[in-house]
Formats: structure tokens, C-alpha cells, sequence
């Protein structure tokens, strides 16, 4: 008995359009409404701890749910069965936590091309293990011949 993945799963299109939604909403206020100076310091442009990690949260949640459309299209194009949904909200993870750790790695100042890819190519090797993990996992159910 093989379990195939539903064409379109409704509840990860919703939670893909909730994420998007909320990270992106949440990141144009933080930038453009939010007052992001300390109390007590007037002067000073430099955001509090607050602002800047919910600034990274927000970056992750829009940048997953947008990377989920994308994600499905290319698993529905190049994968050799149907992947399950939560295999696709994780491969759509990996690309909102690159983006918001090369945020943080910008804000620091040490983010250069090859740190980049190395954190991609690092992100991608973890995806591509557990991947195969998956697929090497025996099943005694599917592999059976005999009837049940």
C-alpha cells in the first residue's frame, strides 16, 4: 500500500498563504510604521534587540511562505514520486532560513559570496540526507507481495 501525497493539500496552501502574509505584512510595518528607537535614547538610530530578532522572524515566516509555491512546482516537475506535504514545508524552510541567516550574517558585516554558498551548499547537503534517509527507510507493508 502506497501513500501517495494529494495533488494540491489544502492545508498547506493555507498555512503557505498565512506565513506569507503575516511575514510580509508584519515586515513592511516593522520597516515603514514602526518606531524602532529605545526608550531613552532619542538620538540614537540604532534599533533594540527586539526589533532586530523580530526582524528575522518575520523575514523567515515571509520567506518560507513564498518559497512554498516554488517549492511545490519543482518537486511536482523533477521528483520521481509524489512528495509528501511536510516534506515541502521543510525544503521551503531551508530557503526562508538561508535568507534570514543572510540577514544576520549582512547585519554583522561578515556575509560575502562565498559564505553564502557555502551556506546554501551546507542547507542543501542536510535536505539532500534526509532525503535519502526517507527513501532508504524499509517499509515491510509495500514491499510485501503477499496478500494481506
Amino acid at each position: 500500500m502506497n501513500d501517495a501525497a494529494p495533488d494540491n493539500p489544502l492545508s498547506l496552501t493555507l498555512a503557505a498563504w498565512i506565513m506569507a502574509l503575516l511575514g510580509w505584512a508584519g515586515l513592511l510595518y516593522l520597516i515603514f510604521v514602526a518606531d524602532l528607537t529605545p526608550a531613552g535614547h532619542p538620538s540614537r538610530p540604532v534599533p533594540g534587540p527586539f526589533p532586530v530578532w523580530l526582524f528575522f522572524v518575520l523575514g523567515l515566516l515571509a520567506l518560507t511562505g513564498t518559497a512554498v509555491p516554488f517549492v511545490r512546482y519543482l518537486n511536482r516537475r523533477f521528483a520521481r514520486t509524489p512528495v509528501p506535504p511536510a516534506v515541502l514545508l521543510r525544503q521551503s524552510l531551508w530557503f526562508g532560513l538561508f535568507g534570514a541567516t543572510c540577514a544576520w550574517l549582512l547585519k554583522s558585516g561578515i556575509l560575502s559570496l562565498a559564505t553564502a554558498l557555502l551556506l546554501g551548499a551546507g542547507l542543501g547537503g542536510v535536505e539532500w540526507f534526509l532525503r535519502m534517509r526517507e527513501r532508504s527507510r524499509w517499509t515491510p507493508d509495500a514491499d510485501s507481495d503477499e496478500p494481506a
